[in-house]
C-alpha cells in the first residue's frame, strides 16, 4: 500500500517542475508584464478561482484542524501551502502556462484523493460503491467496460470529496 508520503513527495516535484519552467518569465522589477498569453482563460478568472478554491481549502483546513488530526488534515494543509504558492507564481508570471497549472492542480487533487481514500473506512466505501451501481446499473449494459469502470471510480472520486467537502481544483472545475 502507497503512503500518502510518496503521494506528496509527487505532488512537490510537480510543483518543483512546475516552478522550473517558469524561470526567466518573472520581470526583475516584480512588476507583471501584461503579455499575450496563450492560455484559454483570461487571467483574472484564473486568479479568481485560485481565490476561491484557497479560501474553501483554507477554511476547511481551519475546521479539520479543530477536530481531526490525521492524515487528510496533514494533505489538506500540505495542499493550502502548495495552492498559495501557485497561485502567487501565476499571479507573477509574465506569461502564465496554464497546461503546467492544470498539471500542478491534478497533482494536488490527486494527493487529497489519496488522503480521502486512506480516511474513510471500507464500510462507507462499500456502501457509497453499492449506491453508484444501483445509480448506473440501467446504463451498464450500454457502456463499454472500460468507460463503465472509469465512470465508476469518477463518481465514487466525487461522492468522498463531497462527503469530506473538498473542492475540486482542476481548471475543468473552473467557474467564472
Amino acid at each position: 500500500m502507497k503512503t500518502l508520503l510518496y503521494c506528496q513527495e509527487e505532488v512537490e516535484a510537480q510543483y518543483a517542475e512546475w516552478l522550473e519552467s517558469r524561470v526567466g518569465s518573472h520581470e526583475e522589477t516584480g512588476e507583471v508584464e501584461v503579455a499575450e498569453d496563450s492560455s484559454p482563460f483570461p487571467r483574472e478568472i484564473v486568479l479568481a478561482y485560485l481565490s476561491r478554491s484557497l479560501g474553501e481549502l483554507q477554511e476547511l483546513n481551519a475546521q479539520r484542524q479543530q477536530r481531526h488530526q490525521d492524515r487528510l488534515t496533514e494533505a489538506i494543509s500540505r495542499a493550502t501551502i502548495l495552492l498559495q504558492e501557485i497561485k502567487s507564481d501565476y499571479e507573477t508570471a509574465a506569461q502564465p502556462d496554464a497546461r503546467k497549472l492544470e498539471e500542478s492542480l491534478t497533482g494536488l487533487e490527486r494527493m487529497l484523493d489519496d488522503a480521502i481514500r486512506n480516511a474513510i473506512t471500507e464500510i462507507d466505501v462499500a456502501a457509497t460503491s453499492a449506491d453508484i451501481d444501483t445509480q448506473l446499473k440501467p446504463y451498464k449494459r450500454h457502456m463499454d467496460k472500460a468507460v463503465f469502470v472509469e465512470t465508476r471510480d469518477n463518481l465514487l472520486r466525487k461522492r468522498l470529496r463531497e462527503h469530506f467537502g473538498i473542492p475540486r481544483l482542476s481548471l475543468f472545475f473552473l467557474r467564472p
